[in-house]
């Protein structure tokens, strides 16, 4: 037959046939994110759950295989026959870089597809800093991450843990920096990071990293419930329902700091009654007084009162000290416990420096908790200090970049190319970046009174 007819007759056959892209990809995804769910599993194991048959499953599992996403190397425990080979996702195929921007701290670390922290940096750095300072030393740190990984495998993405509410749920990467914390708005931070590093970028609240950080390896692993507390300038709450981050609506759940309250015939919100600051605010007037002897004489050596000496003064046995902590720790407690009668956790966590520094804090939320909380609630709840420190939020930045990577949504846009890099989204915005040159950002005016 002629090469046209041959051509001619070819496109006849497949007329109106969808394409294997098509028909593959969503049981692609489908397999592969019960591979990740699983940890490990088996063919058997795939074909019983997917309920997609015996020859489909093998040759979806073939195609993953080929694409480098899936590894059948080990084998499984074998029962009364010959022993099965293992599935599991191909971890350590992609790299993602994770951050977390704190008030006063800036960490850094890699993870693997499976959301495993594999290196983790932590260093001092003030967030009122300029954002091109912020952006220049975030840069430095996650190339010298990577650049510690003695690994072929390539960048997937770049998950960051930031100091205020990330708007939206979906998976989908950003594609301009939200207007997350003032003193970045109109700093281009996501377009630089990807201009740089070539990947997609993601962000979460630094509330939602802790939390899933505490879920999958601090107080929460094996929980179905938690609730998780950060105690610092602004009050979060993270919710953990059926094991796993409940994000609401439009990713704002748990902004307890705005909450109005009342106490002592003084009236405002959680953050500004409860917070660092007013923790600092009081300890400085006690100092000024000479209420706080300890204080005081830190004040008179030139000190500059923070509400961690506040802290340390009261675990010290400062009393006015120990009375500020009480009364921020009774008053989060009151709220907390309206969210612990809703909500019915197996387990509190509270976190921040402030926390970590004494109990006091710790033992007045008890108190208020316990005795506002209804009875059934509060039988076998537990109230505790997180003991994962500045840890928790790369550990979550790491599990929420691997779920990010491999949301469905996002997954079935790239699976049959086997990286996200190929995602066709993902490359019409890259091709975008790399074909307008970088303008200087815009950066915010200086604050009023700075010099």
């Amino acid at each position: 037959m002629p090469q046209d007819l041959t051509a001619t007759a070819a496109a006849a056959r497949g007329k109106g046939r969808p394409r294997v892209a098509d028909t593959a990809a969503p049981s692609l995804v489908e397999l592969l994110n019960m591979i990740r769910a699983a940890d490990t599993t088996t063919r058997q194991e795939l074909e019983r759950r997917s309920e997609l048959g015996r020859a489909v499953v093998a040759d979806r599992l073939t195609m993953l295989a080929d694409l480098g996403l899936i590894d059948e190397s080990e084998l499984g425990a074998a029962t009364g026959g010959r022993a099965p080979r293992l599935v599991q996702l191909a971890a350590r195929r992609g790299r993602v870089l994770v951050a977390t921007l704190d008030q006063t701290a800036l960490g850094v670390g890699v993870a693997d597809l499976a959301g495993n922290l594999l290196t983790e940096h932590h260093e001092e750095f003030e967030m009122n800093a300029p954002p091109d300072m912020l952006a220049e030393r975030l840069t430095t740190l996650l190339r010298w991450s990577l650049d510690r990984q003695a690994s072929p495998a390539g960048l997937w993405g770049i998950s960051l843990s930031v100091p205020g509410t990330v708007p939206g749920t979906s998976g989908d990467f950003l594609t301009k920096t939200p207007p997350v914390v003032p003193a970045w708005e109109g700093f281009p931070l996501v377009e630089l990071l990807t201009r740089s590093f070539g990947a997609p970028v993601w962000m979460r609240s630094s509330v939602d990293t802790m939390t899933m950080g505490e879920l999958h390896a601090g107080a929460g692993q094996g929980l179905s419930s938690m609730l998780f507390v950060k105690i610092g300038r602004r009050i979060g709450a993270g919710i953990v329902s059926e094991g796993r981050l409940y994000r609401g609506a439009q990713g704002a759940t748990g902004l307890i700091g705005t909450l109005p309250i009342h106490a002592n015939d003084r009236s405002g919100t959680l953050d500004a009654m409860a917070g660092s600051d007013m923790i600092l605010r009081e300890g400085r007037l006690a100092a000024e007084t000479g209420r706080s002897a300890f204080l005081a004489d830190h004040l008179r050596r030139g000190g500059e009162i923070t509400a961690l000496d506040v802290a340390q003064a009261a675990q010290m046995g400062d009393e006015v000290c120990a009375e500020i902590l009480t009364t921020a720790g009774r008053l989060i407690g009151q709220v907390v416990a309206t969210l612990t009668n809703t909500l019915n956790p197996e387990v509190i966590v509270l976190s921040g420096s402030i926390v970590q520094t004494n109990d006091i804090i710790l033992a007045a939320m008890r108190e208020a908790v316990y005795g506002a909380s209804h009875p059934l609630v509060t039988r076998d709840l537990r109230i505790i200090r997180s003991q994962m420190g500045s840890s928790a939020g790369l550990v979550g930045a790491a599990r929420a970049g691997a779920e990010l990577l491999f949301a469905p949504g996002f997954l079935k846009d790239w699976v049959m190319q086997g990286s996200p890099l190929s995602h066709p989204g993902f490359t019409a915005f890259r091709s975008g970046l790399d074909s307008t040159p970088p303008t200087p950002p815009s950066l915010p005016p200086p604050r009023r009174g700075a010099p």
